[in-house]
């Protein structure tokens, strides 16, 4: 045994081996530049569980809402001191998704448990999302330089919210903006699924969508998206623990060492990227997110095609 074995770990829930400071490590890169747009990064670390660390079993899922849980509360709380949250936002992206994840949970244990689909499926989700990022970053020149100029503006926070059941209202950075809250709730609903399944809390591909169909700018809504994910993820995590009971011979519990190991590193993630994202152009962020969920998408499908 050399000096460096005692780093190299098992996680018995899993069985995943690796290096114990890779899983942090991984999680703070991701989250420090997907917390810019309001995505927590477990989008992105499902992929490095299931093709690095070689975890596929239904627990993954899980265990991805479980670092959601550890890593967004720090994000959330710079957002929220900086007022750059949106509440009626948060309010539907909360009521809409959380009925979808617990779904959602539902049919990835019942329906995916094959890893092969599970990854094809997953693969579909990230195309659709990252096709909607670069739709997004393509728009007329118009709206990309309103998204810079608001940069600049020093008025750079979310004031004058107004809520009621058919229309909410903010305004950003000498900016007023409209959304319509059934909608909202019927997107989120629809996404709290898809979310509940892939294990990423829902709220967590609520932010592209914001953004490409309802025109609301990605610096304000970013909090919001992430207050949405771990409120949803904290559902996710009882249900799957819950289903764990009612299907023994199969792993659906969460890894609770490895997801709070990923959840330290993205803590720390988080917060630095809500700290940073101010300072970052709108067409920046939507570019570096599009590029990580495209690779991560066509990995999935051609390793299921293959």
């Amino acid at each position: 045994m050399t000096a460096t074995d005692f780093l190299y770990i098992t996680f018995p829930v899993s069985g995943v081996k690796t290096w114990v400071f890779l899983p942090p490590l991984t999680a703070f890169v991701v989250s420090f530049f997907a917390s810019m747009g309001g995505l927590s990064g477990a989008f992105l670390l499902l992929p490095f569980q299931m093709s690095v660390l070689h975890y596929t079993a239904p627990s993954v899922s899980g265990t991805n809402q479980l670092f959601n849980i550890v890593a967004i509360p720090s994000g959330v709380w710079r957002y929220a001191k900086e007022k750059r949250m949106v509440w009626p936002l948060t309010g539907a992206v909360v009521i809409g998704t959380l009925p979808g994840v617990v779904i959602g949970a539902w049919l990835r244990v019942a329906y995916l448990p094959d890893p092969k689909n599970f990854k094809f499926f997953a693969g579909l989700v990230l195309l659709y999302v990252g096709s909607k990022l670069l739709t997004d970053i393509c728009r007329k020149q118009a709206t990309e330089q309103q998204g810079n100029t608001v940069l600049h503006h020093a008025a750079f926070a979310v004031t004058d919210s107004k809520f009621s059941l058919q229309r909410a209202e903010f305004s950003f950075a000498g900016q007023h903006y409209a959304f319509s809250v059934p909608k909202i709730f019927l997107l989120c609903l629809v996404v709290g699924i898809i979310g509940g399944i892939y294990g990423i809390g829902g709220g967590a591909i609520i932010a592209p969508f914001m953004v490409a169909f309802f025109q609301l700018p990605v610096h304000a809504v970013a909090g919001a998206a992430l207050m949405g994910t771990f409120i949803t993820s904290v559902a996710g995590v009882l249900v799957y623990q819950l289903l764990s009971g009612f299907y023994p011979g199969m792993s659906v519990a969460p890894d609770w060492q490895l997801g709070f190991l990923f959840g330290i590193g993205g803590f720390c993630g988080m917060y630095l990227g809500a700290r940073c994202q101010k300072h970052v152009p709108a067409k920046a962020i939507k570019l570096i997110l599009c590029f990580f969920v495209l690779i991560a998408a066509f990995s999935y499908i051609i390793a299921y095609l293959n």
